[in-house]
């Protein structure tokens, strides 16, 4: 019954949502896009003829936006799920983490990276503090990966949750990274832990 509930919840959220209306009317697959547009409305780091990687992409709204907005040189999206195809887009399915992976990652970009996103958040398990802190491991995992694949002046832009493992992303950010912010933009849910990390220029 309990379940249930939450489950009637939801939708009744989602219904009054304004930004999830608004994905519906131009066609993008979830509200996730309105984030990225508002985050880069304060950043500025979506630009043309640049690299880009999207980690844990699926469904696909943030490199939806950025190829329909953008002319991209090289623009690819991995995730653990099925990405169904979106233009000017290589899809990779699988863990950003794994040897295998990286190896088509470097071979498609053929250098470095220009931008890194993600939007990656574990499978939520009801236990919000057990859930930030796997989030806040695939963060740790992708600015490890964006210290050996971004260029120097390049940008990271990442999902993180406020928990355990807050401190300690911050802590390499500062230490990896020239300048670095946290920032919760207008269409992230009032109600949710969640901010965004952006990281500007290798140190």
């Amino acid at each position: 019954m309990k379940k249930n509930k939450i489950s009637k919840n939801w939708i009744n959220k989602q219904r009054r949502d304004i930004y999830v209306r608004q994905s519906k009317v131009e066609g993008y697959r979830s509200r996730a896009v309105y984030k990225l547009k508002e985050i880069n409305e304060k950043f500025k780091f979506l630009k043309n003829n640049i690299s880009v990687i999207d980690l844990g992409a699926a469904p696909g709204s943030w490199s939806q936006y950025i190829s329909s907005n953008l002319k991209c040189n090289k623009h690819l999206a991995i995730d653990l799920k099925e990405i169904e195809e979106i233009k000017n887009v290589k899809i990779l399915k699988g863990d950003f983490t794994d040897t295998e992976q990286q190896n088509k990652i470097n071979n498609y970009f053929g250098g470095k990276i220009d931008l890194i996103i993600s939007d990656m958040a574990v499978n939520t398990t009801g236990n919000k503090n057990l859930d930030s802190m796997v989030t806040g491991e695939l963060v740790l995992e992708a600015l490890d990966f964006a210290t050996k694949m971004m260029k120097p002046n390049g940008y990271f832009v990442s999902k993180l949750f406020m928990g355990t493992s807050f401190n300690e992303i911050i802590a390499f950010s500062k230490k990896n990274f020239v300048k670095f912010n946290v920032y919760k933009p207008p269409a992230s849910r009032k109600d949710s832990k969640e901010s965004f990390l952006i990281c500007k220029n290798l140190r």
